[in-house]
Formats: structure tokens, sequence, C-alpha cells
């Protein structure tokens, strides 16, 4: 039994090696790219919407006031990236039902590579909502003695964002093989809705954590500010 599907390789050549791993990651942004392009390519703003649109608006509006609601800011500036996340996550968990398919979260390099992600993510959007000074002096704050925990403290969160998705992944779908090797009749179907709640929800707390680490970065004040003051367009739209 595979316990990772960096263990199943396709194709190998030289250093060049094509495993499960980076094969149905392709296929999971295949699956979003054209089910995309198919929903977008008739978007219509009358009375009447295909089932599809009203899919697409129910899930982009949920993702919207998700975000809103988590970092009290202005929820489309973080959309593409956060919601990107939360969907090439769900999608590679749900679709674990598939036969054959090998969920790219179930290997480290993924869940890795997001958290990594998300990494460079949270000074960029420091960067553009307070300027390089705003944002990169709170890491010097309240003294400079604290630099280097603050660095460890940005490191230490990202390495456990990934292994949160690994282990969660990895121990569901391990649990799922040892019950269906014990009791093959009965499990099968319990385990596949217990393995898609688990995909959500995991899905859904790498986001949300993912978004809270970016608005929090986002929201560095200048000296003498409270950092969690709302900004000026953050006041504006609540009122």
């Amino acid at each position: 039994m595979e316990i990772s599907p960096d263990q199943i390789v396709y194709w190998e050549w030289g250093v060049v090696t094509i495993n499960a791993t980076l094969v149905f990651s392709w296929v999971v942004m295949a699956v979003l790219a054209g089910g995309a392009w198919l929903v977008t390519r008739t978007l219509t703003a009358g009375p009447s919407l295909s089932r599809w649109q009203n899919l697409l608006e129910v899930v982009v509006e949920g993702i919207l006031d998700q975000i809103e609601a988590a970092s009290l800011q202005n929820p489309r500036r973080y959309l593409p990236f956060v919601g990107t996340l939360f969907l090439f996550i769900v999608t590679c968990n749900v679709l674990d039902i598939v036969p054959g398919f090998e969920p790219p979260t179930a290997s480290l390099t993924t869940p890795a590579a997001l958290a990594l992600c998300v990494f460079v993510a949270v000074p960029v959007y420091g960067v553009m909502n307070r300027g390089a000074k705003g944002y990169f002096t709170h890491y010097v704050r309240p003294t400079a003695f604290m630099l280097p925990f603050n660095i460890i403290g940005e490191v230490s969160r990202t390495v456990a964002l990934a292994i949160r998705l690994f282990g969660n992944i990895m121990s569901g779908n391990l649990i799922a093989a040892i019950l269906l090797s014990l009791a093959p009749l009965f499990f099968p179907a319990v385990m596949q809705a217990f393995g898609l709640l688990i995909g959500v929800i995991q899905a859904y707390v790498f986001a949300v954590l993912a978004l809270v680490y970016i608005s929090s970065g986002a929201r560095v004040q200048q000296e003498g500010t409270p950092a969690d003051a709302p900004t000026d367009e953050t006041s504006v739209q609540a009122s």
C-alpha cells in the first residue's frame, strides 16, 4: 500500500520523475480551468440564469462572505488567492471518491508548496496595503530584539500549515485503508462520506488560516496605531 502518491511513479528519466502527485495536480487544475471556462463562456445578467452560473455565483458569494467575516476587510482583494487555494484543495480532496484518483494533498510536497505560497503572499499583501516601511517595521516592534522571534514565528506557522493539511489527509486515507481491509463490505460507503467531510473541512481550515495570516499582515499599522484598528477602507464599507 502506497502511503504517499509520490511513491507512484508513471515515468522516470534521469532526475525527471512524473509521479501521481504531479499528474493528479495537473488533472485538478485542468478540471478547475475547464469547469470555469464552461461556466463563464455563457454568463448572463438577465433574470434567467443557468444552473451552473447559479452554482458559481453561490460559491463565489459564499467565499466572499467568509473572507469578509474573517478579515473585516474588502473581500474582493483576497478572493483570487484565497478562493483559488480553497477550490484547489477541496477539489483534490473531493475527487478522492473517484476510483484510481490519488489526492495530491496526501503528499507532503503539495501542502508544503501551498503553505510556501501563503508565506510569500503575507508580505506581498502587506506591502501592497501598507507600503514596504509600514509592513516590515512591525518585525522590530516593540524592540529590535523581536526580529528573530517574529521571523521564527512566520516560518513555524508556515510549517504548521503544511503539516496540518498533510497529516489530516494522509491519516484519513490510512485509516480508511485499514478499515476497508478489516470490513470491506460495510465500511466503503461510510468511509467515503467521512473522507468527503474531512476533505472539505481541511480545505476550509487551510483557506481560513491563510486568510488570517495574510489579512493580519495587511492590517499592520503605522507606529502608534493599534494593529486591529479598522482601516479607512473598512470604515467606509461599514458606514
